[in-house]
């Protein structure tokens, strides 16, 4: 895994090496191992490598034997050595045995056609000197970052954000429409993000720049076709075996690597099935890594023990404390470079330092299962919900919705009256092709209620107007349950899962992740399966479980679906916090940023100083107001305790031999 950075600038007659070096340095993290620079016409190309595979060799900036293209590349190709013998019979020799090189010529074969043979997470830049064009793409749903600024012919790109603030060409300067989408849909859906002119390149897509000609296209679309009907059982038990064969090799890949491969274990279904397998493959010695909880209810540890006695693995755990939140929040915020509503980037944060301190770069985990095979509780919320619409007076159908949050205390007991309140917003609008996503999104919404007046448009449309605008052709065909799964795999997952949760705070600490379930195989052959392999009533993952059973303790095969949550309010706003969080909330700062409204923020923290029942909906304002304060402090005022001032190893360049060296 890697970090890249580049600046494409044809009418210029200078592009410096140390602005591409002071790029790389913000996100040496990402590739503690090397670093290296190429500098051509009009274009410089950084990485810095976090070495995986071909440890010796794989050096980048990478070209080809007649120096024709040039490669920075973040990422793994996991089907490179059958991509190699293809090339290999196309008579292509090579100099070294890693995916870089496999990824290279396979792209000076077949251009952007190269796309669709890989098996991967990646984002990549492509200089084509003959050309004098720059590629740039992205996996299909967005594992690995790729950020860029575009301003008349000159293009500055990089693996994070702040790559690109420190290139002397981009400027931090919020963007009120992004920050209303934020406290809406909790992320900012592509290509927009927090900064004016920050742009993020979709999943799925690639990006061809010359001179003033920018082309985006998509290469791959995710498609959901599953339908309500009944099956069989010959039909559920070929579906178990197809999913359990493409599971399977989907891990075997990602087992390739010429360091040791890890797996975290939450203690839930999903890491568990992939420990499992992991297990079968190589029955070796195998490291898992887990985090708990020092408040009970967040704590999933005896889940995690059980699975790791069952399957005899070397088992490692760390504790997160409530002070560890508050302790971490501003450091995960420099990562995740876009505000948070919930505070579940802090405990994998700590995950992964937890194996970086057991000298593991690589470790494999299970994010894209819910999304795919059915699992996240929203997803019976909808279903039941449109159940009880066809009954809406029903005092007994609303009380279903009490099983899948039993964490949450205000809706426990009989009472009708809250849950219908709370869950009836908008019940009878079945038709809307978003019904699975109203109460989130509604909810989410109230937070805007703490902006200052005037900061946002009020002409501006409604950020939920906007996106019902751009669905996909025929997406208001689809059933409930698959809009509701497409809704979530293309906006929450890449924007929110797999950024703040996933790729940021693994490369935090120099660790890769990698996803079985989000093998593309595996997704296309989840997203075709019909309604009763994912939920049967209201029991979700059926496939999953019907796979494991028997594998896996059943305490952790039939245990109802557990939301990954921990500590908000209760850690950012106590008198243990950090003085730094505090004072962002302070009047004082909310004032110099203009965002908030401060009579409105000091009337929800005196709610929470008073110990007074906080919802979770003030639980994610706090948070996301608190946020949105670090962040603008770290990137617009500049006043950033975390920004690096040097390279930790050697950062050579390579000139073009048409340059002359400057």
């Amino acid at each position: 895994m890697c970090g890249i950075s580049g600046i494409y600038s044809p009418g210029s007659p200078l592009i410096r090496s140390d602005d591409v070096r002071n790029m790389l340095m913000q996100v040496q993290y990402r590739g503690p191992d090397e670093s290296g620079i190429y500098m051509g016409e009009g274009v410089g190309l950084g990485s810095v490598r976090l070495s995986i595979i071909d440890l010796a060799q794989g050096q980048m900036p990478m070209s080809d034997e007649a120096k024709e293209f040039w490669i920075v590349f973040n990422g793994e190709i996991f089907n490179y050595i059958e991509l190699r013998d293809e090339l290999i019979s196309l008579g292509y020799r090579f100099r070294t045995e890693s995916d870089t090189e496999v990824l290279l010529l396979l792209f000076k074969h077949y251009r952007e056609k190269c796309l669709e043979k890989l098996n991967g997470q990646f984002a990549f830049a492509i200089w084509d000197t003959k050309r004098k064009e720059l590629f740039l793409a992205r996996d299909r749903v967005g594992i690995r970052p790729l950020y860029y600024f575009r301003e008349g012919d000159k293009l500055v790109f990089g693996s994070e954000i702040k790559c690109l603030m420190e290139s002397g060409h981009v400027q931090a300067e919020p963007d009120p429409e992004s920050l209303r989408k934020v406290f809406t849909f909790w992320t900012i859906p592509t290509p927009d993000t927090m900064f004016k002119g920050v742009k993020e390149l979709s999943p799925g897509h690639y990006m061809v720049v010359k001179d003033h000609r920018t082309e985006i296209k998509p290469y791959w679309e995710l498609q959901f076709s599953g339908d309500q009907g009944s099956e069989n059982s010959s039909s559920l038990a070929y579906s178990k075996d197809e999913f359990e064969a493409l599971l399977s090799d989907s891990i075997r890949l990602r087992l390739r690597a010429d360091v040791q491969v890890a797996a975290y274990l939450s203690g839930g279904i999903d890491s568990s099935a992939t420990t499992w397998f992991i297990k079968q493959i190589e029955p070796g010695i195998l490291n898992t890594f887990s985090i708990g909880f020092e408040q009970k209810e967040f704590d999933e540890t005896s889940f995690q023990q059980s699975v790791s006695g069952m399957l005899d693995t070397t088992h490692h755990s760390i504790t997160c404390k409530n002070t560890d939140i508050a302790d971490h929040f501003a450091k995960v915020l420099w990562h995740t470079e876009i505000p948070l509503l919930r505070t579940g980037a802090v405990p994998m944060y700590l995950l992964s330092g937890l194996v970086n301190d057991h000298g593991i770069k690589v470790v494999i985990t299970g994010e894209g299962a819910d999304e795919f095979l059915g699992g996240y509780n929203i997803f019976k919320e909808a279903i039941i919900r449109e159940f009880w619409s066809r009954q809406p007076d029903s005092k007994i159908r609303p009380l279903l919705l009490q099983k899948l949050y039993p964490y949450l205390a205000q809706f426990q007991g009989r009472n009708s009256a809250l849950l219908k309140g709370f869950f009836g917003y908008r019940l009878n609008d079945t038709d809307s092709p978003v019904y699975s996503h109203l109460i989130r999104w509604n909810n989410s919404k109230h937070i805007r209620e703490h902006f200052r007046q005037g900061f946002l448009d009020p002409s501006a449309p409604d950020p939920v107007d906007t996106y019902l605008d751009n669905l996909p052709s025929g997406f208001n065909d689809l059933d409930l349950l698959s809009r509701a799964q497409w809704l979530e795999s293309t906006l929450f997952m890449s924007g929110y899962l797999l950024s703040s949760q996933g790729d940021r705070m693994g490369m935090a600490h120099s660790v890769e992740g990698r996803y079985p379930f989000l093998d593309h195989r595996v997704i296309e052959f989840g997203s075709k399966l019909p309604w009763n392999h994912k939920i049967r009533g209201l029991n979700e993952k059926y496939l999953m479980k019907k796979m494991m059973d028997g594998r896996l303790p059943d305490k952790v095969v039939n245990r109802p679906k557990q939301a990954y949550r921990a500590p908000v309010a209760s850690s950012l706003t106590s008198g243990k916090a950090p003085e730094y969080l505090r004072e962002a909330l302070s009047p004082g700062m909310l004032n110099k940023f203009g965002i908030f409204n401060p009579a409105s923020v000091k009337k929800l923290l005196g709610k929470m100083v008073e110990g007074k029942t906080v919802t979770e909906n003030e639980n994610m304002a706090v948070a996301g107001i608190l946020s949105t304060q670090i962040l603008m402090d770290m990137f617009v005022a500049g006043n950033n305790p975390y920004r690096e001032t040097d390279m930790r190893v050697k950062c050579p360049v390579i000139y073009d031999n048409t340059l002359n060296k400057y």
